[in-house]
């Protein structure tokens, strides 16, 4: 099983059945890949509970654990009837972020699976969710279920950002597509490309248009915007993209990807993140500020900072 693909899939400690099931198991039965499920569980409720002494508190514990642990097995008893290899671990611990940097420090994944939590709008700003974190700090490409209406995705775009001149964007694209596109042909799913460009912080439908290339009237405009189009048709030749299939639309990435997810009912966005230090990482990226807007999952993919 050493070339075999390995997934793990986060589930919550609540011992609920998420849409993320259904998603991690179809994903590795399309892949021929090995899920690991994991959860780890801390309930301050019975964490801190202080009517009983410390050896009772203990057994309440691990007799908590091992009743989810139990749930996790019924839940993978019908993933390994259709031939998934699925093995189950539960954890307690009170930091679940450490300890999966730990489990993927040791146990190399391709990809770690997990729900989308949607904490209220004053939680995220007052705390840092799990998956913000998971986002910043993740080492492996990361999917989000959310909105997950087909559990084995039949729509899927890539996100990319083709217009630079340093060649590590370049190659961080051919990445982003490589896993859209390993992803579309795994689940027999339509595959589409977005780039979503914006020349200044006026976009194209502010004035009624259309199609953004017709809003150029100036030739510096025209000549970047032709710039624009060829980087991001030699990123699509380069990958087997055929024209059909190419979409460059004027606007904020924000905006045209969350109304072309809608419009096309997409199951899944496969988006890039670089990572940031220092002020960088406290605004955040394009999709820490996409990941509660977008109307279906997202796959995202990780990189270094590409300027050091």
């Amino acid at each position: 099983m050493s070339g075999q693909a390995r997934f793990m899939l986060v589930v919550s400690p609540l011992m609920e059945h998420s849409p993320a099931f259904d998603r991690a198991a179809l994903l590795a039965k399309a892949e021929d890949a090995a899920l690991h499920i994991v959860a780890f569980d801390y309930l301050e409720g019975l964490a801190t509970a202080g009517m009983v002494n410390e050896k009772a508190l203990e057994q309440m514990r691990i007799g908590y654990v091992e009743r989810h642990r139990q749930w996790l097995e019924e839940q993978a008893r019908p993933l390994r009837k259709i031939g998934v290899h699925v093995t189950t671990e539960v954890v307690w611990v009170e930091n679940p972020l450490e300890e999966i940097l730990i489990h993927l420090k040791e146990q190399p994944m391709d990809v770690l699976i997990k729900a989308l939590e949607h904490p209220s709008r004053l939680s995220r700003l007052l705390f840092t969710p799990l998956d913000v974190h998971l986002l910043r700090e993740c080492p492996v490409p990361l999917h989000f279920v959310s909105h997950a209406t087909h559990a084995l995705p039949r729509k899927i775009v890539a996100a990319v950002d083709p217009f630079h001149r340093d060649d590590h964007y370049k190659s961080f694209n051919d990445r982003i597509l490589h896993e859209a596109s390993k992803l579309a042909s795994a689940c027999n799913a339509e595959l589409d490309l977005v780039y979503a460009y914006d020349l200044s912080s006026i976009s194209a439908d502010e004035f009624g248009f259309d199609n953004g290339s017709t809003f150029f009237s100036s030739g510096k405009n025209k000549t970047l915007f032709d710039a624009q189009e060829a980087a991001f048709n030699e990123l699509a030749e380069r990958n087997g993209i055929a024209p059909e299939q190419r979409h460059m639309i004027m606007g904020s990435p924000t905006r045209v990807l969350t109304r072309y997810a809608d419009t096309y009912d997409t199951d899944v966005i496969v988006m890039g993140r670089i990572g940031h230090r220092g002020m960088g990482r406290l605004i955040g990226s394009t999709v820490e500020h996409l990941l509660y807007k977008m109307p279906c999952s997202v796959w995202v993919v990780y990189t270094e900072r590409l300027d050091e």
